[in-house]
């Protein structure tokens, strides 16, 4: 459909997260560092990633705490893994990190493997029966809806979906939506914060007052905005927030993180918390603690570099990506152009003439382009 050249010119900040996507750029952060992709990160030669959304590259520093962490953890086990003055106090110190990057308490996040994993604890660990609904939109990613199915499969609760338009770029008219489509029998409103689709930002804030006003519980999957936009779940106002920080905060793979909130009380109480809420516990098992340790150093760089600023950066880059994948002939553009409701992500949908998969593999094998391909069935 068009040259490497005109592509990467177009493309640049599709999936961009500071680093990714400098190689194209030349461009700089405040921080001094150098961002290209044989430097801050271990890059194969000449590839070109942008894909921060599936999974960001973790940078040298991070992986070289993990290992310190791993080596650490190696020299007297038993030690390390249950006593404060060991690795186990690192983890402390990087779980306190992360609660405070979410705005919320130590003994309100649960450390988990990832997003789904986060959402898989929330569903397992609710009241819901048979005949309860649980109500989410059109495009939810699996990860953050298929635990609602399996309780639709085990105990006969009942899934609704309510369509987000694409295109869509009223905040109130989503909420008006939502709002339309909760039941006598609706007990749980479960949205994502950022659509991986289209980068939609949903109005988080305003459903969750929704449903609070309504006695509904409001579960957030935030995979797509850890890293790449401020939290404060406080303000927010759901009461479960799950999400990862293997994709744009580009920690370790294998760590995710969970709130709870304190005045869910009953509604939502995992398993991991019967001994006490600690990360190391009889009822949690041990965990990968290095990988915390790794979570914590990546949450220490954007907390450097700012994540309002991270986000300003972004939507420069996202911007170079839409202008110039918009004048692609054919290209349809998924994604809104600008406004308080878009993300870093970037979505468009190619004509029907052409194979998503096969431009997706040509893209990575011809030109070592790395991004990602959704699929019809998330734009139906």
């Amino acid at each position: 459909m068009t040259s490497r050249r005109d592509f990467l010119a177009a493309a640049a900040a599709a999936g961009a997260y500071l680093g990714i996507g400098q190689k194209i750029l030349g461009q700089s952060t405040t921080t001094g560092r150098a961002l290209d992709g044989s430097s801050e990160y271990g890059f194969a030669p000449g590839l070109i990633y942008l894909n921060t959304g599936s999974a960001g590259p973790t940078p040298r520093l991070v992986l070289e705490k993990t290992v310190q962490a791993w080596t650490e953890l190696e020299k007297n086990p038993v030690h390390n893994e249950y006593s404060v003055d060991g690795v186990l106090g690192w983890v402390e110190k990087a779980r306190a990190s992360a609660a405070k990057f979410l705005g919320c308490s130590s003994d309100e996040l649960l450390i988990t493997r990832s997003t789904s994993e986060a959402m898989n604890t929330v569903a397992q660990s609710t009241r819901l029966k048979a005949g309860d609904r649980v109500l989410m939109t059109n495009q939810e990613h699996e990860g953050g809806s298929d635990c609602w199915r399996y309780l639709a499969e085990r105990r006969g609760v009942v899934v609704d979906e309510v369509t987000i338009p694409y295109g869509e770029s009223d905040p109130q008219a989503i909420v008006q939506r939502v709002a339309d489509a909760i039941r006598p029998e609706t007990r749980v409103i479960s949205v994502s914060h950022i659509l991986f689709t289209t980068g939609l930002r949903m109005p988080v804030a305003e459903i969750s007052k929704l449903a609070r006003s309504r006695n509904l519980l409001c579960v957030v999957d935030g995979a797509q905005a850890c890293g790449s936009t401020p939290i404060d779940v406080k303000a927010l106002g759901c009461h479960a927030y799950a999400t990862t920080g293997h994709k744009w905060l580009m920690g370790p793979k294998g760590v995710g993180m969970l709130y709870i909130s304190s005045d869910a009380g009953e509604d939502i109480k995992p398993v991991q918390w019967m001994g006490g809420k600690k990360y190391v516990d009889n009822s949690v098992g041990v965990g990968p603690l290095p990988l915390v340790v790794g979570l914590g150093a990546a949450i220490d760089i954007a907390n450097e570099r700012g994540v309002a600023k991270i986000e300003e950066h972004n939507k420069a880059l996202r911007k170079r990506a839409y202008d110039g994948l918009s004048q692609i002939a054919g290209v349809k553009m998924m994604s809104l152009p600008s406004g308080p409701l878009t993300s870093s992500l970037v979505s468009i949908a190619i004509p029907d003439r052409y194979n998503s998969r096969q431009m997706l593999e040509k893209l990575r094998n011809k030109y070592q382009i790395v991004t990602r391909e959704l699929g019809k069935t998330h734009f139906n």
